[in-house]
């Protein structure tokens, strides 16, 4: 019995690796090692040098005022400039606008649409049309146009003209009409809710120009222009949200900084209660099992005389008549009973194996608190992977807006008889244009159409947007692996010390950080390259899928969620994978293959205890995030929404336009802080469990090989260190 019991130890070590051997130099991170995977590091490097340059190129082509500034006819933005006291642009005839702009690239174009726009003070407000006997030949354009004066062409005098009314309307140099507007985003938009209240002079009003009476045309602006207003109160809704920032963000940053201090009172108080929140966790798994089981009871006995069964009952939608079926409360009983029975003996078997991964939790608190500078490290993985995405939205929005403006000659009035000539694809300046040259049509004029893409960059912008993805994504993945590797470098520092905390190096985060950057840089990219090729790969689905949508089969939408849920799958283990390769790296200094083999091996060699580790972390942690997240929020909401006032800040009546955009801003950012401090938490038990394992196989507790792990582990593992505990020598 024992042979057979030694081969197939043997046959398991041969399939996952030889057990690590001792090895009288280790004592913890190795110093002594040499730089990994530098192809990797050169090609990572490289990437980011284009980068770099892809940014300078968008900033050298690129213009964000076309986003951030509307424009008027002849493409000058206003609010700024000479224009920088009118901010607002008015559009002569916004039927045209209705029924000609593209909602979707209104924003990025400008919203530029073959009618006349100019800069303005501000947008009007009423109602108002050109008088019918203002068409008459001997009409004084001083009399009828005194009230949408400042709404006319800027370089247009109506003092000195000697143009009749219906000349000016022809060649758009003054408004013929105007509905109430609003000043969305810079632009004077139709006020949906004043279009309603229609005067008695626009009822059944005729005006030349216009497709039909005053008041169908209000009908037809309101139908027409909905979803362009709609878009664009969208917008204004962002403004309005950082209105709200500006005057609560003292108190954001004050809820965000009490769920830091929580997060941290809740990771150091694990120490101490570890024990008791695990087993608290178990018996309320428990007992809400055996609530589940004798509810279904009850209900399976409630429906004891019912006639109905499953299969009178077929298939329907209605999810509440398969509740008043008896067979239904059976059937959960029995699912329930074999959890709860499966959970219960899971649960006595694995009860040592629990043990340790209470006792590892308290080790990871342990640590945490000889070295708190490990708390402070998510920060800095936050200002970079910050930064990252703010050069992605840069480079992204210059991009976007590179090449100059393109203007053609266009009519506004295509019903003059002169205009048939001018079909739109002559190109012109809009500083030195002439509408002369174009006798006949008083209403050509030189518009903005869209941006150039002829030249060889404006060409290439579609793939510098996916370079610029793609390097964002490799970028983030090497910061999130660098925090990863740094900080578990601190931690193995800690448990191969001997004697704790004397053999605890000097500042052990900061000496990790300069050694992972100094030789391992290579291989954190060769991982983070590995994570954002599947990261790709699951983009380039989500786009088939969505542009394919409408056309895919049963069969094709099955095959598609497949390939998503598979691609899932493989990014989740990618990045189990990877954390645990970057462990090794940060304690052996090897390339990134070996490392993520050896660890691979090594868990699988104790995988029951991974297993149990790794589901009583998360359980336990995810609780703690619910606890602070859900507490920060709660107490958020009590305050914003005026239920906790403060003398002189009441904010729900008198300050926020919208109270629960703070609320969501304050959780989301308590999620994320949790979020930090836990990760270093997750790391550092991580850390430890596997130097535990190497520690098992490696030493045995004889004066020439004690084990390095703590009391509490040793006793639930049986095992002592025959040498009395001090601190050994490093030469």
């Amino acid at each position: 019995m024992g042979k057979k019991k030694e081969n197939t130890s043997s046959e398991s070590d041969s399939e996952y690796g030889e057990p690590a051997q001792f090895d009288p130099t280790f004592y913890g991170p190795i110093h002594k090692r040499g730089c990994t995977d530098i192809l990797c590091c050169i090609l990572f490097m490289a990437v980011i040098a284009g980068y770099i340059v892809v940014g300078v190129i968008a900033w050298l082509y690129g213009d964000p005022r076309h986003v951030l500034y509307p424009r008027n006819s002849t493409g000058f933005f206003c609010g700024i400039g000479e224009n920088k006291d009118r901010p607002n642009i008015f559009y002569y005839d916004i039927l045209k606008c209705a029924t000609s702009i593209n909602i979707m690239a209104a924003a990025l174009d400008g919203f530029q649409c073959p009618t006349t726009q100019v800069c303005v003070e501000e947008c009007p407000n009423d109602f108002w049309a050109l008088r019918l006997d203002a068409y008459f030949p001997a009409s004084d354009p001083k009399i009828f146009f005194n009230k949408s004066q400042s709404l006319c062409v800027p370089s247009f005098d109506l003092a000195t003209t000697t143009l009749t009314p219906s000349e000016i309307v022809d060649k758009e140099l003054c408004p013929f009409f105007h509905t109430p507007t609003q000043s969305v985003l810079g632009r004077c938009l139709p006020d949906i809710f004043k279009l309603d209240t229609i005067p008695d002079y626009f009822v059944g009003t005729q005006v030349p120009g216009l497709p039909s009476s005053l008041n169908d045309t209000v009908n037809i602006i309101k139908n027409g222009t909905g979803d362009i207003v709609n878009g664009f109160n969208a917008r204004e809704v962002g403004v309005r949200i950082f209105e709200d920032f500006a005057s609560s963000w003292p108190w954001i940053l004050l809820g965000l900084l009490i769920a830091m201090v929580v997060s941290m009172l809740f990771l150091l108080l694990l120490r101490f209660t570890a024990p008791v929140m695990v087993w608290l966790l178990i018996v309320g798994v428990l007992a809400a099992g055996a609530y589940g089981i004798w509810h279904c009871y009850w209900e399976y006995d409630n429906y004891k005389t019912a006639s109905a069964t499953i299969t009178d009952v077929g298939f329907t939608t209605n999810l509440n008549v398969y509740l008043q079926v008896q067979e239904t409360w059976l059937a959960f009983l029995i699912i329930i009973s074999v959890a709860e029975a499966i959970i219960l003996l899971t649960i006595i078997f694995l009860r040592t194996r629990l043990l340790i991964a209470i006792a590892l939790i308290k080790e990871a608190s342990k640590a945490i608190s000889h070295m708190m500078s490990s708390l402070v490290y998510p920060l800095i993985t936050f200002v970079l992977v910050v930064v990252c995405v703010a050069y992605w939205g840069i480079v992204a929005l210059y991009l976007a807006t590179s090449g100059n403006p393109t203007y053609k000659v266009v009519a506004l009035n295509d019903t003059q008889e002169g205009c048939d000539r001018i079909n739109g694809t002559e190109n012109c300046d809009p500083l030195g244009f002439n509408n002369t040259e174009y006798p006949g049509c008083p209403s050509a004029r030189c518009v903005f159409i869209k941006y150039n893409n002829e030249g060889l960059i404006q060409r290439n912008l579609f793939n510098l947007q996916i370079y610029n993805v793609v390097a964002f994504l490799w970028c983030v993945n090497f910061v999130i692996a660098l925090g990863q590797c740094t900080l578990a470098g601190a931690f193995a520092s800690y448990y191969w010390a001997f004697s704790k905390p004397g053999d605890i190096p000097f500042f052990p985060v900061s000496a990790a950080f300069i050694r992972t950057l100094r030789y391992h840089v290579g291989s954190l990219a060769f991982g983070a390259l590995i994570l954002t090729l599947v990261q790709v790969i699951r983009i380039i689905l989500e786009y088939i899928d969505h542009k394919t949508r409408a056309a895919q089969n049963p069969c094709a939408r099955f095959l598609m969620c497949c390939l998503k849920c598979c691609f899932w799958c493989l990014e989740k283990f990618i990045k189990f994978l990877n954390r645990n390769a970057y462990i090794m790296i940060a304690i052996y200094g090897k390339n990134f293959c070996v490392s993520a083999k050896n660890a691979f091996k090594l868990l699988m060699r104790n995988i029951i205890r991974v297993v149990v580790l790794d589901k009583v972390t998360d359980l336990l942690l995810f609780f703690g995030k619910l606890l602070v997240v859900g507490g920060i929020g709660v107490l958020s909401f009590f305050f914003f929404s005026g239920r906790i006032p403060l003398p002189g800040h009441t904010f729900r009546t008198e300050v926020l336009n919208y109270y629960w955009m703070p609320i969501i801003t304050v959780v989301v950012g308590a999620y994320l802080i949790a979020h930090g401090f836990f990760s270093v938490y997750n790391m550092a038990v991580d850390t430890l469990f596997l130097c535990f394992l190497e520690d098992l196989e490696r030493n045995d507790g004889s004066q020439q090989k004690p084990y390095y792990m703590s009391k509490s582990l040793m006793k639930i593992l049986n095992k002592s260190n025959k040498a009395p505990k001090k601190a050994k020598s490093k030469d």
